[in-house]
């Protein structure tokens, strides 16, 4: 059965004080692969009633929208070269800077690296315009024996894309997806070399925002070792600090 985090706990009002009066909220989540972090970004959305902007989506809706940055971005992917950082960080502007989030948004997959947090900071300040706005970093921490275990027995439906653990959450019927009643799939970078090897890059690369942000007194670290909704009730208390 598909949990929801969002029953646990009640609608989040934007109207409320303790949203700031309708301040702008900007909210950055960043952990580990296999953290948790994209489903819970994906329910923080709808419960605050923001954007969620996940980097990898946003990529890819660019590419398929045929703007000039998304042409660029293609031309790059399709010689198995990476996309520019500061070309991501224009697509990131772009969209930042629209309607879609004057109220604020969440942002998921960038940045990836002190680098890009920088840019982060530029494009803000740029979009603010010296209006308020409130930003807060958050990230999901989780052991590393955990996050092998969810990677490696991580299974997915090739149809609807519903996610499996053999684990923590299996399926009903051994290797059958729930809801489409067909076989479940392993991606084939879920094994334990590749995990290791990311969770190396992660290290790298990732892990020095934590130190940023905690110097500028934005970041909140939260638990994310529990259940769905153990994590869903520590990143909310995180959010109504």
């Amino acid at each position: 059965m598909k949990i929801n985090p969002i029953n646990c706990t009640n609608q989040y009002n934007k109207n409320d004080v303790s949203f700031n009066g309708g301040i702008p909220r900007k909210i950055v989540c960043f952990g580990p692969p296999a953290s948790g972090k994209g489903t819970q970004t994906s329910h923080l959305s709808k419960e605050l009633g923001l954007p969620h902007v996940d980097m990898g989506s946003l990529l890819r809706s660019a590419i398929a929208s045929g703007t000039e940055e998304g042409l660029l971005a293609k031309s790059f992917i399709e010689k198995g070269q990476l996309v520019p950082t500061k070309l991501i960080a224009k697509i990131i502007e772009n969209m930042l800077a629209s309607s879609k989030c004057k109220d604020g948004y969440i942002l998921d997959g960038f940045p990836r690296n002190i680098e890009q947090a920088h840019l982060l900071d530029r494009i803000n300040q740029r979009i603010d315009a010296g209006k308020k706005a409130i930003f807060q970093a958050i990230n999901f921490e989780v052991s590393p024996k955990l996050l092998l275990e969810r990677i490696i027995n991580r299974r997915s439906c090739p149809q609807c894309g519903e996610i499996y653990n053999t684990k923590f959450k299996a399926p009903k019927i051994e290797n059958e997806c729930d809801i489409c009643h067909i076989p479940l799939r392993q991606r084939a970078d879920d094994t334990a070399e590749i995990a290791q090897a990311r969770f190396k890059t992660y290290d790298e690369q990732t892990a020095p925002l934590i130190n940023y942000y905690k110097e500028q007194g934005t970041l909140s670290s939260i638990d994310a070792n529990g259940s769905i909704e153990e994590v869903w009730t520590n990143l909310m208390k995180a959010i109504k600090r």
